[in-house]
């Protein structure tokens, strides 16, 4: 794991940034564009605004609600929460490497891992997703035994303390980076 470069490094709240995830073997995934917000003793913060990019090969998605989203040091999950009227209100990558980019200090990199916890507004509730796409890369990229004895226990970790809204998966600690991002405005 990599560890996260000091807060001195980080550009200044309100710089845009870029949020790029690749799979396993290199291959491009999602980029979002997003704005730094900031950072508090969970990790650092991105935002994105309604009508923001997200997009991946084959798919170019624009954001119908603000999302906020919180990067932790350790790097192994990127949880994304979503402004009403939203569907989603959590949403969490289970990743690897997740960190600043070496190279471009705009840029967040991640390897994302396939499986999912979410927590839905509806009927679906909370749950662990991708499960199936978990397993076929298991034995397509041949995931190390060490990244799946840390992520396989983590998934349900974090099930278990955001079906407990335990900080930072309550709405407090979200409603106040969404604070932040509407104080920036919309523009890119």
């Amino acid at each position: 794991m990599t560890v996260a470069p000091p807060a001195s490094d980080r550009p200044a709240p309100g710089t845009p940034v870029t949020f790029r995830w690749r799979k396993w073997d290199g291959a491009p995934h999602w980029v979002h564009e997003s704005v730094y917000l900031g950072r508090d003793e969970w990790g650092d913060w991105i935002g994105q605004q309604a009508g923001w990019r997200s997009a991946r090969p084959g798919r170019d998605v624009v954001a119908e609600s603000p999302n906020v989203t919180l990067v932790p040091a350790a790097g192994t999950y990127a949880c994304t929460v979503n402004a009403a009227p939203a569907r989603i209100r959590i949403y969490i990558d289970l990743a690897w490497d997740v960190r600043w980019s070496t190279t471009d200090a705009d840029v967040i990199e991640g390897i994302d891992m396939d499986l999912d916890v979410v927590r839905a507004l509806d009927d679906r509730g909370l749950y662990i997703d991708d499960r199936d796409e978990w397993e076929d890369h298991l034995a397509h990229y041949g995931y190390p035994a060490e990244v799946i004895a840390h992520l396989e226990p983590l998934a349900l970790d974090l099930e278990r303390r955001v079906g407990a809204h335990e900080p930072p998966f309550d709405d407090a600690t979200a409603d106040r980076w969404f604070a932040r991002l509407a104080a920036l405005g919309p523009s890119r």
